[in-house]
């Protein structure tokens, strides 16, 4: 056959791989912080519908409130999650979008908190026009907040200790690795100073 080498071996092939989710084993935690930078939201989105799916088998329909069965999965954890999705440009949210609201639909409960936040200025003069629409009776409600500027991610963690006493709180991120040390250092320190 064509594989088959001019020595009649098989020609070496290396595999690399599998690789995990960065979140994988979030449902070990009460309470997740999941963190997307640009293309990075990909695999939280995917953790935020998780999350959706099993809220809705442990708890019924969250749109009605009508009850579920808790034993279904014992191992779920998550009862609380904040979504923090920074990119560049504006037109990024569009990838998500239909999820997003989905998702914020969806959480009659509140479960799951979204923001969104716009790095560039020409995000801000977005948020003019959408101001001026409103303004003209153009409006957009959605429940995920949209932020313009960067986090800051003291302040987030801060808010979420003081919400959260004494749960266990998983971070999770993906994205460049320029934030990551910032992340890992208030994780830490969080955990040193507060019952969070």
């Amino acid at each position: 056959m064509g594989l088959l080498h001019a020595a009649g071996k098989y020609p070496r092939v290396l595999i690399d791989g599998p690789y995990g989710t960065p979140a994988q084993d979030y449902k070990q935690y009460d309470i997740v912080l999941l963190v997307g930078l640009g293309i990075g939201a990909t695999p939280m989105i995917s953790i935020i519908k998780d999350i959706v799916n099993n809220m809705k088998q442990l708890y019924g329909d969250l749109e009605s409130g009508a009850g579920g069965d808790a034993s279904v999965h014992p191992s779920f954890r998550t009862r609380r999650a904040y979504f923090y999705w920074v990119t560049r440009e504006q037109g990024s949210f569009k990838w998500f979008r239909g999820v997003m609201d989905e998702v914020a639909e969806t959480d009659k409960k509140g479960v799951i908190e979204l923001h969104n936040y716009c790095t560039t200025r020409s995000a801000f003069i977005a948020m003019l026009q959408s101001l001026s629409n409103s303004m003209h009776g153009v409006v957009s409600v959605s429940r995920v907040r949209t932020h313009f500027g960067k986090p800051n991610w003291r302040d987030v963690y801060e808010r979420i200790s003081l919400n959260h006493r004494d749960q266990r709180v998983g971070v999770f991120y993906c994205g460049v690795s320029g934030l990551t040390k910032e992340l890992r250092e208030l994780a830490q320190d969080f955990s040193r100073k507060t019952s969070t």
